[in-house]
């Protein structure tokens, strides 16, 4: 076999067996493969395509390039939920108490954030203590015991899938459907999970900014999973303007803590909250309903067992759990400023990519790899779409310790909101559904 056989195959358009796929990814993580053939390789995909089946090949060769995690060890089905990122998104902070309050185990593997905010496990640092270095046989105990753990992932999963993401990010073959369907679910089968419910995001905050788009990518993503024997569900969400109010690290884990404390607001993040949650529990027992599913978790919210189970799921991780009765302990800004509205109308969009940028700017996320990230700061929304606004009316709250980062991020805050004299009929926050 030799690569360069296999680049002129896929430039031509045909297809590729498994075992091809398989000698491409093997050699390619062994080094024996060199970086320009795999190059080569990678435009030959991006204008080419793969099949379904070339897409399944592809993502099992990276899956089983290092470790499979085996959650034998966890009682009942194993449920992950994976979005596919965006401004604002705290969804594991609030689905994780619910779910697991309601009766379904969650084993969360999660990462650090690289853009415009931490990752869920630069949020969960936030918090006093909190620790997601766990060893394997911890990880089972505490998720057997309390129902929930959120770890750190490890150093070995897909290597295959680190290396070819690293190449595609500098040749310009990121937006490809079937590489980006790949590499999601390479990661999301090595982690073990029996049912994966998906979140994929479309909008100007989105890594796919229109619904075909972003409908492509669940669809193929969800017909990889199911096609391998994984319970697949797929929900895409709106990411044209912030996911809830808040975006910033403890800020965000704030806002979590007020949803599961039972407050209705903010309705957009509650909402895809108890929609998610009622597609995890489905797939893990089909004789619940999803509308029997969703009920149960809305009793969690309102009966104050998921604000238990996140203060249980804090302690057992060395945090301190009395961040949920006093905001104070969380890391804090030097200083906070109001932005106020300069028009007066509806809001008829708030661009979620410059309110990311915003708190990028002030120091809440990584512009690359190793950055250190400023847990406290970031910002906090007043107004989103449809809300009627004034002249002088409160927008946006800054959080922040510089004022030289302020004023760049003030600019970005200005330019994200658009006003109208009617409200936007066509905003919505599920834009599709597979299951």
């Amino acid at each position: 076999m030799r690569m360069v056989d296999f680049i002129e195959k896929k430039k031509q358009g045909k297809n590729l067996s498994k075992e091809e796929i398989d000698f491409i990814v093997e050699g390619y993580v062994s080094g024996e493969i060199p970086d320009y053939q795999m190059s080569a390789f990678l435009m030959a995909v991006y204008f080419q395509k793969m099949s379904m089946e070339e897409t399944v090949n592809l993502t099992m060769a990276m899956a089983h390039s290092g470790d499979l995690l085996d959650l034998s060890g966890i009682k009942g089905k194993k449920v992950d939920k994976h979005s596919t990122g965006g401004i604002g998104d705290k969804t594991t902070l609030v689905l994780g108490p619910m779910v697991a309050a309601a009766g379904f185990p969650v084993a969360k593997m999660s990462g650090r954030g690289l853009g415009f905010t931490g990752g869920t496990i630069d949020k969960l640092e936030s918090i006093p203590g909190f620790s997601t270095g766990m060893e394997t046989k911890q990880f089972f105990s505490q998720v057997n015991s309390i129902g929930l753990a959120v770890t750190g992932q490890t150093g070995n999963l897909t290597p295959a899938d680190k290396k070819i993401y690293a190449l595609r990010d500098v040749t310009a073959t990121v937006d490809c459907i079937p590489l980006i369907a790949s590499s999601i679910m390479s990661k999301k089968i090595a982690s073990g999970a029996d049912v994966i419910v998906l979140d994929v995001k479309c909008g100007s905050g989105a890594f796919m900014k229109d619904e075909a788009s972003a409908s492509a990518l669940a669809k193929t993503m969800c017909e990889i999973g199911n096609g391998v024997g994984r319970r697949t569900m797929a929900l895409v969400s709106d990411m044209d303007q912030p996911l809830g109010f808040a975006v910033g690290n403890s800020l965000e884990v704030m806002e979590a803590i007020q949803v599961l404390s039972g407050k209705k607001e903010p309705a957009d993040l509650r909402e895809l909250c108890l929609q998610l949650g009622s597609y995890m529990i489905h797939g893990s027992d089909s004789s619940i309903s999803v509308k029997e599913a969703y009920e149960r978790l809305e009793k969690t919210l309102e009966d104050g067992s998921a604000l238990e189970k996140f203060r249980a799921f804090v302690q057992a991780q060395g945090g301190n759990q009395d961040v949920t009765k006093d905001f104070s302990l969380f890391p804090q800004s030097k200083a906070k400023q109001e932005i106020l509205a300069t028009q007066e109308g509806y809001i008829t969009h708030v661009d979620a990519m410059l309110i990311g940028e915003a708190s990028m700017v002030l120091g809440a996320g990584r512009a690359k790899k190793g950055d250190d990230v400023n847990l406290a700061v970031g910002v906090v929304l007043h107004k989103k779409v449809n809300d009627y606004v004034k002249v002088g009316e409160p927008l946006v709250s800054v959080y922040y310790d510089s004022e030289k980062l302020l004023e760049d991020a003030k600019e970005r805050i200005n330019a994200a909101f658009t006003y109208g004299p009617r409200a936007n009929s066509n905003h919505k926050l599920i834009h599709q559904l597979f299951v």
